[in-house]
């Protein structure tokens, strides 16, 4: 499989997880621009985001004036892309701060700020900026840039196994990344409600670093499948997918050849699970 992979290595996973908060924070005000003033979509598919690999971050749909809203994750640098839009470094601002900067940005392009001040539909892990810290990225730069290199591959590798997909003519969504969870999916619908979710993930409470996944819904009767790659596992506290997490993919010694196999082999263990239960 020929896709522009960075080979990751062993990594402070405590600092990452504290990297990856900073940034599912941040990504926060992408979201709350999407949803205060793109029109709503099924399963919130307005509010998503796109990897973006030359910004090196993630960025909304268009708003409605045709500008981006983005978050450069390297740095945390917020930004109004097009039409002459400037940038903010999250660094050193609490949230207060950066939701004045972004109102004043929005309201000059003619927008609504009080609309950013809606609640989110959902909670947000624990993290001291929701208690009124300010952004601090001192000690974090380089797990910063490790998060970005993530998920550069994370995108690079599901964009490549959804070309896969749609080469067998399965309908597999676009790559896009959920403000909720800070992951990113493609959602293949095989008919009904059943659906398999190709993903990457930065780090969650059930896995608490890096990881590649499968998700089957409805959900599987595991005796039923199959043993996985070295690379990955069954995980099956509160549900059922298959995992590749970091610390198995960096002793690898071909990563994107042994995640590519395991997608392919998770892939079909999923599909044939929702057929025998059809």
């Amino acid at each position: 499989m020929a896709l522009n992979w960075q080979h990751v290595t062993v990594a402070d996973y405590r600092k990452l997880r504290d990297a990856r908060l900073l940034a599912h924070y941040g990504a926060q005000w992408l979201a709350r621009a999407a949803r205060a003033y793109l029109p709503a979509t099924p399963r919130n598919g307005h509010t998503s985001l796109h990897w973006d690999e030359a910004f090196r971050g993630l960025v909304t749909h268009p708003m409605p004036d045709n500008s981006r809203i983005g978050l450069r994750i390297p740095d945390l640098l917020l930004c109004v892309l097009g039409n002459g839009g400037e940038a903010l470094p999250l660094d050193g601002r609490a949230e207060p701060e950066v939701r004045a900067w972004l109102g004043e940005q929005l309201a000059g392009r003619g927008a609504d700020p009080s609309r950013l001040d809606a609640a989110a539909p959902y909670d947000m892990p624990r993290n001291v900026i929701e208690l009124g810290a300010r952004y601090s990225i001192e000690e974090l730069v380089d797990p910063l840039n490790a998060i970005t290199t993530w998920f550069g591959n994370g995108h690079a590798m599901l964009t490549a196994i959804r070309d896969g997909l749609l080469k067998r003519n399965l309908k597999a969504a676009e790559v896009r990344c959920r403000p909720q969870y800070l992951d990113m999916d493609s959602l293949l619908h095989v008919g009904g409600n059943r659906a398999v979710g190709a993903g990457y993930c930065p780090g969650d409470e059930f896995c608490d670093e890096p990881y590649f996944y499968i998700s089957i819904y409805p959900e599987p009767f595991i005796p039923a499948l199959p043993l996985l790659p070295p690379v990955g596992h069954w995980h099956s506290y509160k549900f059922i997918a298959a995992l590749a997490p970091a610390h198995k993919i960096v002793a690898s010694l071909d990563q994107p050849r042994d995640i590519a196999g395991f997608f392919d082999i998770s892939i079909d263990a999923a599909l044939e699970a929702l057929r025998s239960r059809h």
